[in-house]
Order: structure tokens, then sequence, then C-alpha cells
């Protein structure tokens, strides 16, 4: 497992039980659905999630189609408590997994995935450990796999640059710059992935939210 230390779910200022009251004001439940609509789970599928959180985006992906493979991987074992718990609430069979996003060799296995998924990770991020991270999704993800992140994208007007500003204060603005730069998509193309496209935008309270979508090569 990678030693690298890990930014906490909601950064530097609030403890891991605001993190969904708080994300909630993101628009969660729009970008949330379009992320699914874009990972568009099938019947016997393997879908990690990677920086699963608190398990939403695993959870809501297992209801969408109960007979795929859900497994929720993150670093930081006080948010898998929390998403432990809501997935017995739920009756849910993912599998919840201790582990960081740039080993994900070393938790799943190579080739070992047919979709990899992935919100509000890369932003907390360093711009050598984005690179790291998206290198080891290609690594799991099966020849023609697909990759959905959801993320802080461009921030393309004055307004959500300002609010942006919110993000960057709790994640710090090194980390945060380039995903407001515009970067990701230029990362996913340099670790290998093939057809990236940034398929949708959301404005919210805190920047705009952008959807991204690529293959293996």
């Amino acid at each position: 497992m990678s030693k690298q230390t890990f930014t906490p779910a909601l950064g530097r200022f609030a403890p891991t039980r605001f993190y969904d009251p708080v994300v909630a004001l993101t628009r969660e439940r729009l970008w949330r659905a379009l992320a699914a609509m874009y990972v568009a789970p099938q019947p016997g599928d393997v879908i990690t999630d990677i920086g699963c959180g608190t398990g939403s985006l695993a959870l809501l992906l297992s209801r969408v189609e109960p007979r795929a493979q859900l497994i929720g991987l993150d670093p930081d074992p006080e948010v898998l408590a929390v998403a432990r718990s809501k997935a017995a609430a739920t009756d849910s069979a993912v599998q919840w997994c201790v582990g960081m996003g740039d080993a994900l060799v070393e938790s799943l296995g190579v080739n070992s995935v047919d979709t990899v998924v992935s919100s509000l990770v890369l932003h907390q991020c360093p711009l050598p450990m984005k690179r790291a991270v998206l290198a080891s999704m290609y690594s799991v993800l099966r020849p023609a796999g697909k990759l959905v992140i959801a993320d802080y994208g461009l921030q393309r007007t004055t307004l959500m640059r300002l609010s942006f500003r919110t993000v960057q204060l709790a994640d710090g603005k090194a980390d945060t710059q380039p995903n407001a730069d515009g970067a990701i998509p230029e990362l996913m193309s340099e670790a290998g992935f093939s057809e990236v496209r940034e398929a949708e935008v959301v404005p919210t309270l805190t920047g705009s939210i952008s959807v991204y979508v690529a293959r293996k090569a």
C-alpha cells in the first residue's frame, strides 16, 4: 500500500461526520446521478469506487444494478465506517476496502475491473499523486474498461472561480488549482486513456463539478 498521506474527506477544517450534509450542498444528487448514468452498470460488472468516502456513489450504483459487483475503496477507516453503516441500513452487498488510490494493483489486481469510478478525490491530491492515481486506475482496468470521474473541473466563469475558493481554502490551492485550470482531461490522456471527454458540467455553490469519461486504450 502507498505510504502517502491523504487529505481527509472535508479537508482540513471539518470532521468526517459533517461530510454528507456538506456534500449535499454541491447538487450531489444531480452529479451523482449523471456519474451513475455514464457508468451504466451491467449484471456481472466489477465496478470499483476509488476514494469512495461515505459510500454514497457505490451504494447508488448497487441500487441501479444489484447484480454488479461493487467495491468501495478508501484510505480513511473513519469514512469507511460510515459507509458500512449506511450499507447495513440498506442491506447492500458492496465490499468495502482500505487502500490508497495510487496502489490499486496491490488491492485489486491488474486488469481486474470493468469500470473505475471516482468522485471528489483528485482535486485533493498533489499533481504527482493525481498522475499516480490515474496510472493506477489504468492498470486495474480491463482492456476497453471504462473510467468515470466526477470532480471539480475547469472553473469557466468568474462566479464559479469565486465559489471554488471555498474548496481551495479547505483543501489547499496548490492541490486544487490544476483542477480549476482544466488539467484533468490532459492528465487522463497522459495516463493512457482514450476517448477522454468532459461529458457534463454542473454549477454548484462551491464551483462547477465536471463528469469525465474515458476508456482504457
